[in-house]
């Protein structure tokens, strides 16, 4: 018997399917369709394992889909513009082109050594000048719509790389990468309106269930709708600032706890603070300070509260006797609401932080259920670090006592508005995309700088701007900027010397309208709105979690926009969300601290405990934590190495079958030898079958006709499996049918006997199609298939076979399990009970009990009530 060897047989295969064209797009009407998407990679230039699972699991679905009979879309591009190109060219001197180009093609052949049934007619770059063109022309569709603006906006900026920073970008108020300290600057920037569609992209998350629920909550909290009041409180002395004259406005989610209101604040960067800084040093100051915290949510949660109070005072909204006083924050961000709060400590943690700092006053107005007024009030006031946020009923608050906390909500909006001090509001915290990126590999925005006419957008017969292959990446800054020659140009308008744009799009653009273009991505337009109408929406995404929030919420924005413009028949573009664990592995160091591959680490058993060698020397390592697999720890396995000792069906099988799909899975030695020795036991089995089946399994031959039922029940669960993203459930499925042929070997078989194992072996050979595609290929060829496994029709089950004869039913006695009985499938209730009622065990349970009633729930359990 020759051993398996997937050194030769996984390439043939691979050029056979190649040669076929077999997994080439086609529109077909009289087909059911499927599309099937993985999140785009970046193009490193190297696989990790992480890449192996991801991709794996989206073409099991795709070879899945397709055997049963789907017209399958399973396209494959790169998201190719961004910073590690350009940092790659300054570290090493590199042109970012021909080094993204490079890492492509060696992508490109480790993802087709995985036997990956993907189209890749329809493979693009968004660094491909094609692609940047269309996205341009997309670019001033959105423009000509007004969805597209320019204005002011307060950004963080890195002085040293000379560059505007997302606040993911910006660790403990310092650039990601430069480490300078970061700078709040006010420039022009590029946005895109998503806020126009803030409501739809939260009303629309309740028509999208086959995403992740946690995903769709993630989302919401992102778009942060909310209903609350935006009110002015007006000046307590009159002498109200230059342009400030109303008052502050503020808007609030809490108008329920105004009487709790101790301070108002304002942004560093509010209008009022603003002013104040021009005329105040210590003020100018304070707001240069807060302009260098961090930028993010969480950063500005977590620091410490910061103030500096104003001398100014406002009048309490319901008691003009009460004067609060205003005060500049650090917590308090110009980009949500109004850029100003009233605080109330005793019911907002980062308000009473503030309070406790600066020894304002803590009035508590939610009193929580079974508390006594007076002890809360003198609690609260005094001693508490905590914030009450829970529910409760309104007390220290005038007319709004004894109300509980969303009717004295109306009853405050319904007094303000009454005295015209404000009103109802809905305000959402997303914040329009700013899309500028002051970086020279990127998409360029076609627009140009017209000392005559301003901004003036390109026609499109000046498109694509592409962008000059000299650019200079030596030093920080934007290349595009420093090109001699590139950004000089002609104004459309007025035929007059105007500049281009120089800064680019960001790479969340590039990524927000991809799956359209890979409908048809030779299409003359953007959009092939014919293509698409067929293809539209992805019937499954497959990615990782940490995309959940920006690049979806984009993608959703883009298509929505697009669906207004006519150019798209849907308005979401992603039926089914799935988002897969991550790829982990234990982590080794050295005393030292400096980090080891797994490749370099002999691991020792001593008992019950395992010690880490340095291999080479047997320098002892430290054992660290189980992680994501990653460069910087040092913890990644090359898939080659892998794929060259085991075989790439071997690798696909581990990382499909070791876990639910949806969680991490643990890389092990141990685990991919386990999956190649199935592999192995595997093709055992099928070059042991004769060429072909002697006779039809016979009914009255027992050992037939049970393969031939257990045939059956195996492609029903494999097929449940698949659709339900079960496929470490399915794969068990087969480990276990295995076990079964084993034990009915073709050697000495009777001629029935021989029929049922050539059904099974048929039947099994496309059911492991999915996850060993080149070894299904083979077994298929052993056992005389038609064609390849690949354009097989998936297996059907007769359900008459799948149903088990007989039930093994649970029974309960007053609530508690005492036994179970076999019992016929579909038996009726008399039946079953007068079986149960005749089992010694279940007697000897109900001894000295008087039975008062047995209750069968048909096939599926049994409870006696007895007393």
């Amino acid at each position: 018997m020759a051993r398996y060897n997937p050194k030769e047989t996984e390439p043939r295969w691979r050029k056979a399917w190649a040669d076929a064209d077999s997994f080439r797009a086609v529109i077909d009407r009289t087909k059911p369709k499927y599309y099937v998407l993985e999140m785009f990679p970046y193009p490193s230039g190297r696989l990790h394992m992480g890449h192996v699972r991801n991709y794996s699991l989206g073409d099991v679905i795709a070879r899945f889909k397709r055997a049963r009979g789907f017209s399958v879309l399973h396209p494959m591009g790169w998201d190719a513009f961004g910073l590690p190109a350009e940092n790659a060219a300054m570290e090493r001197g590199v042109d970012p082109k021909g080094w993204t180009y490079d890492n492509i093609a060696r992508m490109r052949d480790e993802l087709k050594q995985l036997g990956l049934s993907i189209d890749w007619s329809r493979e693009f770059a968004t660094c491909d000048v094609e692609y940047y063109g269309q996205q341009q022309a997309l670019f001033l569709e959105l423009y000509k719509r007004g969805l597209v603006y320019r204005r002011e906006a307060t950004v963080n900026w890195d002085p040293v790389d000379q560059t505007v920073l997302a606040n993911e970008q910006v660790v403990d108020g310092r650039g990601w990468r430069s480490g300078a300290v970061v700078e709040k600057r006010k420039l022009n920037q590029w946005f895109l309106r998503i806020t126009d569609y803030a409501d739809q992209l939260t009303d629309d998350l309740e028509t999208l269930d086959r995403w992740p629920e946690k995903v769709r909550v993630m989302q919401e909290n992102w778009i942060g709708r909310s209903k609350g009041l935006r009110m002015t409180f007006r000046w307590a002395d009159g002498a109200a600032p230059a342009g400030q004259e109303d008052g502050v406005e503020v808007y609030t989610t809490r108008p329920d706890t105004l009487y709790g209101a101790s301070f108002v604040g304002v942004a560093a960067d509010h209008p009022l603070a603003e002013q104040i800084a021009a005329k105040n040093p210590a003020a100018a100051a304070f707001v240069a300070e807060c302009k260098k915290g961090g930028a993010s949510q969480a950063e500005i949660d977590t620091a410490e509260k910061q103030g500096f109070d104003t001398g100014l005072k406002v009048k309490h909204p319901f008691d003009p006797s009460i004067e609060l006083p205003v005060w500049i924050a650090n917590f308090i961000l110009m980009d949500y609401g109004t850029g100003a709060i009233f605080g109330c400590p005793a019911h907002d943690q980062r308000d009473l932080d503030f309070a406790r700092k600066y020894g304002l006053p803590v009035r508590a107005v939610v009193l929580p259920p079974g508390e006594d007024p007076a002890a809360f009030t003198a609690f609260m006031s005094t001693e508490a670090t905590e914030a009450y946020t829970g529910p409760g009923v309104i007390f220290n608050s005038d007319f709004l006592d004894g109300l509980d906390v969303e009717a004295a909500k109306s009853a405050a909006i319904d007094r303000v508005e009454a005295q015209d001090d404000g009103e109802g509001a809905v305000v959402f915290r997303l914040r329009d995309w700013g899309v500028a990126r002051q970086r020279g590999w990127g998409c360029p925005i076609p627009v140009v700088h017209c000392q005559k006419d301003g901004v003036v957008p390109l026609p499109p017969s000046a498109l694509p701007v592409a962008l000059p292959d000299d650019l200079e990446f030596g030093k920080p800054g934007n290349a595009l900027a420093r090109h001699p020659t590139w950004k000089h140009t002609t104004c459309p308008a007025c035929g007059g010397p105007a500049e281009r744009e120089t800064d680019t799009l960001d790479t969340f653009v590039d990524s927000s309208w991809y799956f359209a273009r890979f409908a048809n991505p030779d299409a003359a337009e953007p959009v092939d709105r014919e293509a698409c109408d067929y293809w539209m929406p992805v019937d499954q995404y497959i990615g990782g979690i940490e995309h959940a929030v920006l690049h979806l919420l984009y993608a959703r924005f883009v298509t929505k926009a697009l669906a207004d413009d006519g150019m798209l028949g849907v308005r979401e573009p992603f039926a089914g969300l799935f988002t897969q664990g991550m790829v982990t592995h234990e982590t080794y160091r050295r005393q030292s601290g400096e980090w080891v591959e797994p490749n370099e680490v002999e691991l020792v058993a001593e008992g019950a405990t395992r010690r880490a060698l340095l291999v080479g020397s047997g320098e002892p390592l430290v054992i660290g934590d189980v992680e994501k697999m990653s460069k910087s720890k040092k913890n990644t396995v090359a898939p080659e190495e892998i794929f060259d000792v085991y075989g790439v069906d071997a690798a696909r099988l581990f990382v499909l079958s070791d876990s639910p799909p949806e969680r991490d899975t643990q890389w092990s030695s141990a685990g991919v030898q386990g999956a190649w020795r199935f592999v192995n036991r595997v093709w055992e089995e099928f070059d042991s079958q004769p060429p072909a089946a002697a006779s039809p399994p016979a009914d009255d031959d027992a050992a037939a006709q049970a393969l031939r039922v257990a045939t059956h029940k195996l492609v029903k669960q494999v097929t449940e499996a698949i659709d339900t993203f079960r496929f470490n459930s399915g794969i068990a499925r087969l480990y276990e049918f295995l076990n079964l042929l084993k034990a009915n070997p073709a050697k000495d078989a009777s001629p029935a006997l021989l029929g049922a194992r050539q059904e099974a072996l048929s039947a099994f050979a496309r059911l492991i199609g999915p996850f060993t595609p080149h070894l299904a290929e083979e077994c298929w060829a052993r056992i005389g298939g038609e064609h390849m496994v690949v354009e097989a029709a998936w297996p059907t089950f007769d359900p008459a076979l799948t149903e088990d004869a007989v039930k093994v039913l649970p029974v309960q006695v007053n609530g508690k399990r005492r036994g179970e009985i076999s019992a016929p499938a579909g038996a009726e209730p008399a039946e079953v009970e007068k079986i149960v009622l005749d089992d010694p065990e279940i007697a000897r349970r109900l001894e000295g009990l008087t039975i008062r009633k047995v209750i069968v729930v048909k096939d599926r359990i049994v409870n006696i009530v007895a007393a």
